[in-house]
C-alpha cells in the first residue's frame, strides 16, 4: 500500500465515524481541512485504544508504539502515514506521548465524575497544547476530556460508567452519565479553532440525544446538520 493510500485509509475511518463532517467541511478551507482531518484521525486512534473491548494487550502495545512515534515526531522523524501531515508541525508531541499511558488507567471505572475527569487531565492538557499549534488555537482541556468521555460512553456503554452513577436500570444509568457529561462540558467555544468548534458541536449534539434515549440515535436531517455546522463555524 502506498503512503497516500495508507493515509487515506486512516482519514476515511474517521470520516465514517463522523459523517456530519461531510456536511460541515464546506466551512473549512482545503488546507486547514487536511490538517484537521489528520489531527482528529490521530485522536480517534487514541479513542480506539481507550475503548478497546476484550483483550487489551494489543491495544496497550499499540499505545506504546504511538508514544515512540510521537517522540519521533518531536525530532521530525515519522513512520506513520498521519505523520506525513502532522509531524512538520512544531507541536509538543513529547508531551502528548507522555500523557498516553493515562488512557490505559482511564479504562477502569472511576469512583465519580471528578475522578473520571481528573484521570484524563494530563491527556486533555496535552491534546489542547498540541492542537494549539496544529490548528492555531487551543481548546479548553476540560472540553477535550468531556468529548473523550462522551465518545467512550457511546462506544463502551456501561463499561464507561463511574461507580457512583445511579439508576433503576442500565438505560437510566447511561442517561444519567450522559447528562453529567453534558453539564460538565464547558459552554461556548473557549477559544477553540473553527474545526474543533464544528466537531465538538456535533459531539455535544450526539451526547444530548444519548442523554434522552440512553443509546446512540440516528443523525438529524442534512439541513439541520448544515445549520448546526454554520453556527459552530461562525461562533468564537
Amino acid at each position: 500500500m502506498s503512503d497516500s493510500s495508507a493515509l487515506d485509509s486512516f482519514l476515511d475511518k474517521w470520516r465514517q465515524r463522523w459523517p456530519e463532517w461531510q456536511v460541515a467541511e464546506i466551512f473549512v478551507t482545503a488546507e486547514r481541512r487536511a490538517l484537521a482531518e489528520a489531527w482528529f484521525s490521530l485522536l480517534q486512534e487514541f479513542d480506539d485504544v481507550l475503548n478497546i473491548a476484550g483483550d487489551s494487550l494489543p491495544a496497550d502495545a499499540k499505545l506504546a508504539w504511538w508514544g515512540e512515534e510521537l517522540r519521533g515526531w518531536a525530532n521530525h522523524r515519522s513512520r506513520h502515514p498521519l505523520g506525513r501531515r502532522l509531524e512538520p508541525m512544531p507541536a509538543p508531541w513529547a508531551q502528548l506521548a507522555d500523557a498516553l499511558p493515562s488512557l490505559i488507567a482511564a479504562r477502569d471505572a472511576a469512583a465519580d465524575s471528578d475522578e473520571a475527569f481528573a484521570g484524563l487531565r494530563a491527556y486533555g492538557d496535552a491534546v489542547a497544547a498540541v492542537e494549539g499549534v496544529v490548528l492555531g488555537r487551543a481548546p479548553a482541556a476540560t472540553a477535550v476530556i468531556a468529548q473523550t468521555l462522551a465518545t467512550r460512553l457511546a462506544e463502551s456503554a456501561t463499561a464507561s460508567l463511574p461507580r457512583d452513577v445511579r439508576g433503576k436500570d442500565d438505560r437510566a444509568r447511561l442517561c444519567d452519565w450522559a447528562g453529567t457529561l453534558a453539564r460538565r462540558w464547558p459552554s461556548g467555544s473557549g477559544g477553540a479553532a473553527r474545526e474543533r468548534r464544528i466537531v465538538a458541536t456535533f459531539a455535544r449534539a450526539r451526547l444530548r440525544r444519548f442523554a434522552k434515549a440512553g443509546e446512540t440515535t440516528a443523525l438529524p436531517s442534512r439541513l439541520r446538520l448544515l445549520l448546526t455546522a454554520w453556527g459552530a463555524a461562525r461562533g468564537g
